[in-house]
């Protein structure tokens, strides 16, 4: 492998020190370059920008409020509705409930009360076949 001279090293086979002054170089570049654009606090129309985006940003937030307010109401009627008419499915399944026990219990008298007048027709026609003999 053929030597390279130093007119035709590369940037890797520099050395360690070089490379670090190379890095701080640029480092100090970038610095000045900030400082260069740094923007100025007290400048009124960075002020008025600076106002506009927190004015904008207040705004947002009291809008992101009322639709969560929006939604958390909606819910709540969603779920009051939902409990109202289990409730009243709940009211129309016990009224129910209690017609068929009436009728079953109206069927019941009136068969309580069919057997009395069988057994007092049974009894007339006993009766009356003991009076003919």
């Amino acid at each position: 492998m053929p030597k390279l001279g130093k007119e035709t090293r590369s940037k890797a086979d520099a050395g360690f020190g070089a490379r670090m002054e190379s890095a701080a170089a640029a480092k100090k570049a970038q610095l000045e370059k900030w400082r260069a654009n740094a923007i100025d606090v007290n400048d009124p129309t960075v002020r008025e920008a600076t106002e506009a985006r927190l004015a904008a940003a207040a705004a947002r937030s009291e809008r992101d409020r009322l639709r969560k307010a929006e939604r958390d109401g909606a819910k709540a009627q969603l779920l009051a509705d939902r409990k109202a008419a289990q409730e009243a499915a709940a009211a129309e399944a016990a009224s129910a409930l209690a017609a068929t026990e009436a009728a079953a219990a109206e069927a019941v008298v009136s068969r309580q009360m069919l057997a009395e007048q069988q057994k007092a027709q049974r009894d007339a026609r006993y009766a009356a076949r003991k009076a003919r003999k």
